[in-house]
């Protein structure tokens, strides 16, 4: 067993982002600045994006798309139920109706065809979640949201650096990051919106700092009137400086530490490929390149007749942190009072929020971190058997 414990994840900073840090403290503007605009216009291109805009976090991102968009009580909006929570609280805080669409049992997106069921005349968004760093299917789902007068928003969380048909996602279209300090890259906590729409652009960077038309930054380098005049009813979601210069350091290793996960994730998928009990995640079988955000395994838990938190707490015991992305958002306490979906509606969803189970993944992982974890699973399940 190990002797130490080993992370699900940890960020992987060196010292140029450190110093990055200590430059902006030492420089006299530490809020939103120079190193704002820098960071955005870099995301901007690596993306492909033509507009970026960084914010406190991707979960603030969603709220301003949701407001900008003009979601209202009674607007439909669809995604899975296997995601983050904060999704669905904010669809929910704005009055409106979450539909969940089931996801592919083996990818954990989802479909035209999971989707097409949740489809109404209230219909207006569709937000397909990329997941674990593999990108969800976009054209046909975009396709389907044009021709039943949707509009379509990825949630990108898991998604810096994947790509899709060639092209990096959050080049086209409008994509929502997250720099939360377990993502492939961080800024302590951070998000950032990429979108080809110019309209929606405006919309978020006023609502992204109380209403006003322009950021405190933008006064001072442009000599703007020092009150600047409210134009609607906004909010504070504007990222650091301090933020910025970490996330300006992290993109320019983003590349490298994506190729790092996917060499420790091909070594699970080798090391685990006889272990009958442990089912890893399937590969989208369209055109595509893999983030490897999280390495995520299904546990057999009728023929090791253990549950997945069983398995988590012995892993723990072996020094071996581990994660669970996600339990659906339906069988959570809040939802599962006021939605009471059907035990039938969303099988896939259930069926691996019951079992997935998320082995640790980050870029300062050794070869032999991951023997170790393969090596605990291996005891665990063994002893299961008694």
């Amino acid at each position: 067993m190990r002797k130490t414990f080993l992370p699900f994840s940890r960020p992987s900073i060196g010292e140029d982002g450190i110093a990055a840090v200590s430059e902006v403290l030492r420089s006299g503007w530490i809020t939103t600045g120079p190193k704002n605009a820098e960071f955005e216009k870099k995301f901007g291109e690596y993306t492909g994006s033509p507009h970026a805009v960084a914010l406190a976090s991707a979960t603030g991102g969603m709220h301003l798309i949701l407001k900008a968009l003009s979601i209202k009580p009674g607007d439909e909006v669809i995604t899975p139920s296997m995601t983050w929570v904060s999704t669905v609280n904010l669809i929910v805080l704005a009055g409106a109706i979450p539909v969940f669409a089931d996801i592919d049992r083996d990818t954990l997106m989802i479909t035209p065809e999971t989707v097409a069921p949740c489809l109404s005349s209230r219909t207006r968004l569709v937000i397909p979640v990329h997941f674990a760093g593999a990108p969800a299917d976009l054209d046909p789902l975009r396709k389907q949201a044009v021709e039943n007068n949707a509009l379509l928003i990825e949630d990108a969380a898991h998604a810096v650096g994947a790509m899709y048909k060639g092209k990096k996602i959050g080049g086209r279209g409008t994509a929502i990051f997250s720099f939360h300090p377990i993502k492939n890259m961080t800024t302590g906590e951070g998000g950032m919106i990429c979108t080809d729409n110019p309209a929606l652009l405006a919309r978020i960077k006023q609502l992204k700092f109380h209403g006003l038309g322009v950021d405190a930054y933008d006064r001072d380098t442009h000599g703007r009137s020092p009150q600047a005049e409210v134009l609607e009813p906004g909010y504070k979601y504007n990222l650091t400086d301090i933020s910025a210069a970490l996330g300006i350091s992290q993109l320019a290793k983003i590349d490298a530490f994506n190729e790092r996960r996917r060499q420790l994730a091909m070594q699970y998928r080798e090391l685990l490929r006889e272990v009958d009990e442990i089912t890893p995640l399937a590969d989208p079988s369209y055109d595509c390149k893999h983030a490897w955000h999280l390495f995520i395994v299904r546990l057999d838990i009728q023929k090791t007749g253990m549950s997945r938190d069983a398995f988590m707490n012995a892993l723990k015991l072996k020094n071996i942190g581990t994660g669970l992305h996600f339990r659906a958002v339906h069988m959570q306490r809040f939802y599962r009072n006021t939605m009471k979906i059907s035990n039938d509606r969303l099988p896939n969803t259930e069926w691996n929020s019951d079992r997935i189970c998320s082995l640790p993944l980050f870029p300062d992982m050794t070869p032999e971190d991951v023997q170790d974890v393969v090596d605990a699973v291996k005891d665990v399940l063994a002893a299961s058997k008694g």
